[in-house]
């Protein structure tokens, strides 16, 4: 996937409050819903509640996602 399809998925996701299963360029599975993404050159994360884990937040490079699709 390019950065921009991997930004506008999450983005929808987001607003949809939609869980995403996310896979890093490390072959690292993440499944979550993501709260927020930012795309401003000194962050390039995206923030998720991993699923199952209402009170937990993770953070993620948006640089070292390789994947993500809809759950």
């Amino acid at each position: 996937m390019t950065y921009e399809q991997i930004v506008e998925l999450l983005d929808w996701a987001g607003g949809q409050e939609h869980p995403v299963r996310i896979t890093t360029t490390a072959a690292t599975e993440v499944l979550g819903v993501p709260t927020s993404v930012d795309t401003h050159p000194t962050a390039l994360e995206v923030y998720l509640r991993p699923i199952g884990q209402d009170d937990t937040e993770i953070a993620l490079s948006l640089t070292a996602i390789s994947r993500v699709e809809l759950l």
